[in-house]
């Protein structure tokens, strides 16, 4: 499949939310209304859905969230299932906004969020900074909180990331550091280490977190726990073999 490629103009928004969803429609509604409340707070914004190829009429809601909720609303679709660092990946090439903000598609996260981790992230001084929403109290079952503490644990641990909720999916930064990642499935959940690795700064702020309004985890503790290890060793790979200049000058 073809990437899509942004096209700008005067019109190009400050921030393009994007947000990677699979089998999500009983959940959309609120999420849309909820973004369309935060917009009214942010600048110039967009807002990207990539549907990663649902088996249910996700995009049909979507449309109807768009006619009805949300005019700036684009709306991408996989014809199959990538895995969720590749419909994030679609979002961010196709997005127009210089930042980039994600948030998951399950009501968890709130988008309002946001207003605060933009103010911190346009503020900060030198580079621009990777700006992670740290989610307090859980509202996840105790064996998923388990799990995620200890790979957070253990991530934190072997790549010195400094973040103590590498996985959080409420983050921001800006669209061109994150398209010179090297690009792989399960890369969202490593972005603290690699942005390092390319001299971008962390920020990390306290953020809500709530329990899922529809449906399930489309993941489960074991399977996580098998890719999270075979990932981890491929990062821990991909910043020894990293070698970047401190500066480049023209003779």
């Amino acid at each position: 499949m073809s990437a899509v490629s942004p096209s700008r103009s005067d019109d190009t928004p400050v921030l393009s939310i994007v947000i990677a969803v699979l089998d999500e429609r009983d959940n959309l509604p609120f999420v849309c209304q909820e973004l369309a409340e935060a917009l009214e707070h942010l600048p110039k914004t967009e807002v990207v859905f990539v549907d990663d190829g649902s088996r249910d009429d996700t995009v049909a809601v979507l449309q109807k969230m768009r006619a009805e909720v949300l005019p700036r609303l684009r709306v991408l679709s996989h014809d199959q299932c990538c895995g969720k660092s590749a419909a994030l990946r679609t979002g961010i090439t196709a997005a127009r906004g210089e930042w980039i903000a994600t948030i998951d598609g399950d009501g968890q996260d709130d988008p309002r969020e946001l207003i605060d981790l933009l103010r911190l992230g346009r503020s900060a001084n030198g580079t621009p900074p990777l700006v992670v929403g740290v989610r307090k109290k859980r509202k996840d079952g105790w064996s998923r909180r388990f799990a995620t503490r200890f790979a957070n644990g253990l991530r934190r641990r072997l790549l010195r990331d400094e973040c103590p909720d590498t996985g959080a999916p409420i983050k921001l930064f800006q669209r061109d550091a994150f398209l010179k990642l090297p690009q792989f499935e399960g890369l969202h959940r490593f972005l603290p280490a690699l942005f390092a690795s390319y001299g971008v700064p962390l920020l990390c702020h306290p953020v809500k977190h709530r329990p899922r309004l529809h449906g399930q985890s489309k993941y489960t503790n074991f399977n996580r726990a098998l890719v999270g290890i075979r990932d981890l060793l491929g990062v821990i790979w991909l910043r020894n073999r990293t070698r970047l200049p401190r500066s480049v000058r023209e003779c």
